[in-house]
């Protein structure tokens, strides 16, 4: 079993780890069936493992095993992005970015968006929140600078090969959840 395969094992085998993965993560495993079908261009294999609250889906790409096991999200409004080399850093990214991953692009700081949740949610503790899922999984993530670098050049090498298309007679690209 390789890692990305033993952390998921881990997460399914472990409620309170998985419930903070969906609150405050939105890191959903139990929202696994993705709005539509669809396609790696290499032909990669793309399992679905958790789905957000806007309908948006997480897939492991490859088979278990391979040397690489990338994970791609994709939203429900036809935009995706490679957010992690493996599972570890995309955890790590739901971890340490919360909910404000996807605007990880904009000019706000992680204080901002941190202080933005803290508003909008007083009674979440969201630093406890981060502690213990990350301990419960055995993570010790990087700061939240060296995450949204990550991010940022994994998300990059999105085009062309981990970019999804539909499943049809069209093959309809997605487009790159951060721009070109």
């Amino acid at each position: 079993m390789d890692a990305s395969e033993a952390l998921l094992t881990r997460i399914e085998n472990d409620p309170a780890a998985a419930a903070r993965l969906a609150w405050p993560g939105d890191f959903d495993i139990a929202r696994r069936d993705p709005i539509e079908d669809v396609r790696l261009p290499s032909g990669l294999a793309m399992r679905p493992i958790a789905g957000d609250g806007a309908g948006g889906t997480f897939f492991l790409c490859g088979e278990s095993g391979d040397a690489e096991r990338p994970v791609v999200y994709a939203d429900s409004e036809g935009q995706a992005a490679l957010i992690g080399a493996d599972l570890t850093e995309a955890v790590e990214l739901i971890a340490v970015c919360a909910m404000w991953w996807r605007d990880a692009h904009s000019d706000f700081s992680p204080e901002e968006f941190d202080a933005g949740i803290r508003e909008d949610h007083p009674d979440l503790d969201l630093d406890r929140e981060r502690e213990e899922l990350t301990t419960a999984l055995g993570l010790t993530p990087p700061p939240v600078e060296e995450v949204v670098a990550r991010l940022r050049t994994t998300a990059a090498r999105t085009a062309p090969a981990f970019l999804p298309y539909v499943d049809d007679d069209d093959h309809v690209p997605y487009e790159p959840l951060f721009g070109p």
